[in-house]
């Protein structure tokens, strides 16, 4: 399942990337509110994990914004707040649980599974069909043509990134927090590298890169070309 947790302190959001991704979850990152509401208007997610006190939006008004947006994702607030009137603000806004800080991580997994079996699949697919690849989220592969890829984890999330934003240019930067998290800015190399891997592993020799390297900005994934093969 895909969470997006958006959580300005660093250190939490980096524990609790850690916690999901070793339960198996796909897991997204913001660091404010205005990126935070950028994803969840662009992507789909099984529950949303938002901090109230974000810096740009609060969590209150990426919650509100989302509820009039029709998006009925399940939605945990955390805060550090734990006045009944405070509870009764966040759920009338439209959230579905509320988890005061600190809090236990068997409390936080639990709550997640509880919203997520009281809803169902919110996100509504378990592949995704880009051009001639589909990804299986629940099988965790990728395959070409109906043949499986040899992915690593990382590889996988890459691709997965890669296939939910086709057609738009992602840059280093963006793709280091989505892939790596809050500790990406360590990783030296890392984006360049595994370009250089996925592209081994998902192209045809001769034919163009399914991943294109826009100069100075970052990358694209496009199947354009396969189009314009085919029909030539």
């Amino acid at each position: 399942m895909r969470l997006l947790i958006v959580e300005d302190e660093r250190r939490l959001a980096a524990a609790l990337v850690q916690l999901c991704r070793e339960n198996q979850y796909v897991v997204d990152v913001a660091y404010d509110g205005e990126n935070g509401l950028d994803l969840a208007l662009t992507n789909s997610y099984d529950a949303l994990i938002l901090d109230i006190m974000l810096p740009k939006l609060s969590g209150l008004e990426i919650l509100q914004r989302i509820r009039k947006e029709h998006l009925d994702v399940p939605v945990l607030l955390l805060t550090a707040k734990d006045t009944v009137e405070d509870r009764v603000t966040g759920l009338d806004s439209g959230a579905d649980d509320y988890l005061v800080k600190p809090f236990a991580n068997k409390e936080l997994l639990a709550r997640i599974r509880a919203l997520t079996r009281r809803t169902g699949n919110i996100a509504g697919t378990d592949s995704l069909n880009v051009g001639p690849f589909t990804l299986d989220l629940v099988g965790r592969q990728v395959s070409r043509d109906g043949k499986v890829l040899p992915l690593t984890t990382k590889e996988f999330q890459f691709m997965e990134l890669l296939m939910r934003n086709h057609g738009k240019v992602l840059s280093k930067e963006i793709i280091l927090d989505r892939v790596w998290g809050p500790d990406a800015d360590v990783i030296a190399n890392a984006v360049e590298n595994y370009v250089h891997f996925l592209r081994k592993k998902i192209d045809l020799p001769g034919q163009p890169s399914f991943i294109e390297t826009v100069r100075g900005v970052g990358y694209v994934f496009k199947t354009n070309h396969t189009q314009q093969e085919k029909g030539s």
